[in-house]
Parts: structure tokens; C-alpha cells; sequence
């Protein structure tokens, strides 16, 4: 007999057939199919659970099989799976198809939970399959793909142990289906924001008028950003605030991510979901985390830091104290918006469409631009801090914004004539979003930034006045030719701030001014005494 699991694996998982055969010999029970050490040891729990919860073991020899055969096999959430395979063998309960099932199991019988739950049963639904067994403690998460439009045929039970899990499968065979009795009421679909840790609304931040400008464009169109300049500027203070401006996810966006999350495992509080995740993720991963854990991969590849952010934001506060290789493996990442992990077993692939955030000091003391204290550091040392993050990575950041630290008059003040609450911000970077949204219907595009060269002549009109100072600053500074296109796409989205189809030379000229600072840590001086 067999039942229907399934095992996460990159950014998706698999659907798993667990076959099981009882024939005559010692007793004992084999595991095939590549089984790797937790689904191995299955066989001890499964035995133990089997006596704990009132029902007897097979006293035979017993052939489990996973299938696809040729795939390596891991994580305790087969447990389940493998012990109704077993009694479906036995004659113990009935199971038919269209069902699956996920849960691992203690000793005693009681069933615990496990990551990837809302990504199985979208896998699940996506193979046909509209019945599903989960742990009581992800009936949340279960419930919400079942309680979402589209979805109406899905029915899920949530049971804590063995025994309701057996009970359950009685009252499905005299039903015919998973009783509505049985489907969980905890289905609470609203927004939640677990991808993100914001803190405070922009309003708090005294002075830094450019940043939190470059911050706005960066949230309307989906831009890169560099933030650098001295310690206390409030660099990481304001990056740190940049969801509270940033547009919703759409329904479409709104799953996906949560099936990420889904397949990561439980917070960070060891709680699992129970809601749809409709802001964008913000992730903020510390600088000693590993390319790997930024990335993705391990034996059974899972997503990283990066998928994570997936239609969000990546920040790596202090990026050049994140290794050379993490900060050079996000080039590729950032342009093909996908990473692909080779194995053996074939390539796995993981979405990685996000935008980065990073600050970083001027100089390694952090002390340059500063005009109380003076800066050590040789231009060799300074050359060497920035070297960290190479020049191809460097020119995909379409935004560069020197700081320096605001004045005191700036923080004293109760009033400042220049500070906006982040929703109100919030309200321009989403009627932009709209904008874009409606622009690129059907192609494919979410933001501005996401813009192919090969559309921006058409998709990025300019005035003439716009286009002659455009070519002026291009030649002047000496561009790549993706400096060239990103500023496009930055004037671009300044133009869909202000609600305007042709790019005026005023939106030509800001996008010039963010793309160019930054592009020599010594303009860091320059901009020290405005």
C-alpha cells in the first residue's frame, strides 16, 4: 500500500510515494530508496509510536520504499507518512488516493511539526491531489491556501497523534472524503509582516533629506542602494525604516513569499505560520553569515537570505565586513534574479528577485568626512576597504549616497520643517508601484529596475532638453554601459513619483546625482562641506 508524502527541496519539494510490503520472514524493516539518516531511524520512532498509541507492530518483514528512487531522502516529516503505509500493509486502516500526508512522530505517538507545509499542499494541489493529513500545529499555515479563492476543492485535517491521525482515516473512508467537521477553523488570512524587521517611521530621523529621498526611489522602483559615511550618521538607522514606505506584495507575490518562508521552518520564536505574509520581506542577515546561508544550498538544498528577500529587500548593514565571496556572489543573483545550485541530482534553482541595501563606513576607521576628527587611514587602506566590493558589483547599484552627520540645529529641533511620517511617503512609493504595475501588466516586470536595455528607449521617454543633458553627464563621467541604463530606469521611477510619462531634465539630473556618489570613496569629501 502506499501514501502520498513530501520532502522540501530548493525552493519547491517533492511529492514522495511511500510503498510499503509485508512478507513472511524475520521479522525486521528495510528502508529503499535512498533513505538518509532521519528517515532511516524512522523505523525506531514508527515502531515506538505504533506500541505507544495502542496498535501492534507487524511481527514481519516489512519493504518500505521512497520513491523517486534515484533522489536522497531526509527530514523527519516522512514519520507519519511511513507509519499509515505501514498499517494500510497491515489491514489497519483504509487509505484510497488523492491524499497526503506530512507529520513526524515522537515516540509516544504524538505528531510534531514540520517545515514546508503550505508549499506541500500548493504542491500537493498542483498534482491533483485535494486531501491532506498535517500536524496540529501547522493547521494555520495549512489553512491558508485552503481558505483562498481558487481553492475551494482543498480539505485538510490537523491532528495531534497517531490515533487521530488513524481515526481520521476511518471517517474519510465512510465519507468518502475528509469530513468538513474535521478541516480546521483557525483559517486567518491576513497580512502579517515576518519577513520584515522595520523599526520606527522616517519621521524620527532628523536631517539625511538626500538619503531618505534615495530611499523613496529605491522603494518605488525596486532600485540597489549604497549608503556610506561615517559612524552615528544614521545609516543604518534609516535603512532599517525602509518598510515602512515599501508597497504591499499582490496576492500573486503574497504566496510565493509565504511559500518561502513555509519551506525556511519555523521564526526566529519557533513558531510556524498562520498567516499570509503580504509585505515585502526585509532581511537583514548578520556580516559572519556564510555564502551559503546567504545564498541557499546544503545536502537537501533549501532557500537562503537571499530567497528569503525574495520581492523585498536584502540590507547588509557594514557590508564590507561580510566575506569577499558573499559580497562577489551577489552579482550573479542580482542580474539574473535566480540561483542555480548544481548537484548531483541535478540543478535546483531558487528565485532571487530582490534589491540590496548596504552601508558601509568611508574608510576603514570611519572617520573620513568627518570635520571633528581627522582620518588615519591611507589611501591604500581606504583602497583596499573598498576593494571588498568590486567594481561589477558596484555597478549594479544604481543608487550611492554619501553621509555625513546631521548638524545639531537639525537635531535639536522639535519641528523640522522637512520631516514626513513614513506614510505619507508610503502613499507616493505605492501610487509609483501602481503605475509600473499597470506599465508592465503582462510582460513579466514588476519594477522599474527590473527594466530590460532593450525597452528602455520606448518605455523611457525623454524631453529634449532631458536627452541632451542626459548624453552630457554620460560622457562626462565616463559610464559603463549599464550606468547608462540604470540611470534611465532611476529617472524613470523619480517620473512615475511625480506621476509623469516623459522624463523631464530635472529627473535626469537627481538620477545623474545618486548614481555618482559613491563612485569614488573620496567624494565623501566633497559632499563634507555642503
Amino acid at each position: 500500500m502506499s501514501v502520498m508524502a513530501y520532502m522540501p527541496y530548493g525552493a519547491g519539494g517533492i511529492i514522495i510515494r511511500v510503498e510499503t510490503d509485508i512478507r513472511r520472514g524475520i521479522p525486521g524493516v528495510d528502508i529503499s530508496g535512498l533513505a538518509e539518516g532521519a528517515v532511516r531511524e524512522a523505523r525506531d520512532r514508527v515502531r515506538a509510536a505504533f506500541r505507544n498509541s495502542g496498535f501492534n507492530f507487524p511481527l514481519d518483514r516489512i519493504l518500505i520504499n521512497l520513491a523517486p528512487a534515484g533522489l536522497k531522502k531526509d527530514g523527519a516529516a516522512l514519520d507519519l507518512p511511513i507509519a499509515l503505509s505501514v498499517m494500510a500493509a497491515a489491514n489497519i486502516v483504509p487509505i484510497s488516493g488523492n491524499l497526503l500526508v506530512m507529520g513526524e512522530l515522537e515516540l509516544s505517538g504524538k505528531i510534531r511539526p514540520v517545515r514546508g507545509v503550505l508549499a506541500a499542499i500548493a504542491a500537493g494541489l498542483a498534482e491533483g491531489i485535494t486531501e491532506f493529513i498535517v500536524p496540529a500545529e501547522n493547521a494555520g499555515e495549512a489553512a491558508i491556501l485552503a481558505s483562498m479563492g481558487g481553492h475551494k476543492d482543498c480539505r485538510f485535517t490537523a491532528v495531534e497523534n497517531l490515533q487521530g491521525a488513524v481515526h481520521t482515516l476511518f471517517i474519510r473512508e465512510e465519507k468518502g472524503a475528509l469530513p468538513a467537521s474535521f478541516v480546521s477553523i483557525s483559517q486567518n488570512t491576513k497580512g502579517d509582516t515576518l519577513g520584515q524587521e522595520t523599526e520606527g517611521d522616517f519621521a524620527d530621523v532628523r536631517g539625511q533629506a538626500i538619503y531618505k529621498r534615495a530611499l523613496e526611489i529605491a522603494a518605488a522602483g525596486g532600485h540597489n542602494v549604497l549608503a556610506f559615511g561615517p559612524p552615528g550618521a544614521g545609516k543604518t538607522m534609516l535603512a532599517r525604516r525602509l518598510p515602512s514606505i515599501m508597497a504591499p506584495l499582490t496576492a500573486e507575490e503574497a504566496v510565493e513569499v509565504t511559500r518561502l518562508y513555509s519551506l525556511a521552518g519555523p521564526r526566529n520564536d519557533n513558531q510556524f505560520l498562520d498567516r499570509l505574509i503580504t509585505s515585502a520581506p526585509f532581511r537583514a542577515p548578520h556580516h559572519c553569515a556564510s555564502a551559503e546561508g546567504i545564498l541557499g544550498g546544503g545536502r537537501i538544498p533549501r532557500p537562503g537570505e537571499i530567497s528569503l528577500a525574495h520581492y523585498g529587500v536584502l540590507f547588509l548593514d557594514e557590508a564590507p565586513e561580510f566575506r569577499i565571496n558573499v559580497l562577489q556572489a551577489l552579482r550573479e543573483p542580482l542580474e539574473d534574479r535566480v540561483i542555480s545550485i548544481v548537484r548531483a541530482e541535478g540543478p535546483v534553482r531558487l528565485p532571487a528577485e530582490f534589491q540590496i541595501l548596504m552601508t558601509a563606513n568611508a574608510c576603514p576607521c570611519g572617520r573620513l568626512g568627518m570635520q571633528t576628527n581627522m582620518c588615519f587611514c591611507s589611501s591604500d587602506e581606504i583602497s583596499r576597504y573598498w576593494r571588498k566590493f568590486g567594481g561589477a558589483l558596484l555597478d549594479r547599484v544604481e543608487i550611492r549616497v554619501g553621509i555625513i552627520p546631521p548638524k545639531i540645529d537639525e537635531i535639536s529641533r522639535r519641528n523640522p520643517p522637512d520631516t514626513e511620517k513614513s506614510e505619507v511617503i508610503a502613499r507616493r512609493v505605492k501610487a509609483a508601484v501602481e503605475i509600473q504595475r499597470h506599465r508592465f501588466k503582462g510582460t513579466g516586470i514588476r519594477r522599474n529596475a527590473l527594466l530590460p536595455a532593450g525597452k528602455t528607449a520606448i518605455l523611457c521617454p525623454m524631453s529634449e532638453k532631458a536627452e541632451n543633458a542626459f548624453h552630457a553627464a554620460v560622457s562626462k563621467l565616463g559610464l559603463s554601459g549599464r550606468a547608462y541604463h540604470g540611470i534611465l530606469r532611476v529617472a524613470r521611477t523619480i517620473a512615475d513619483l511625480e506621476n509623469k510619462e516623459v522624463i523631464e531634465t530635472e529627473h535626469i539630473l537627481e538620477a545623474v546625482h545618486h548614481r555618482r556618489l559613491g563612485e569614488d570613496p573620496w567624494d565623501i569629501m566633497s559632499i563634507s562641506s555642503m
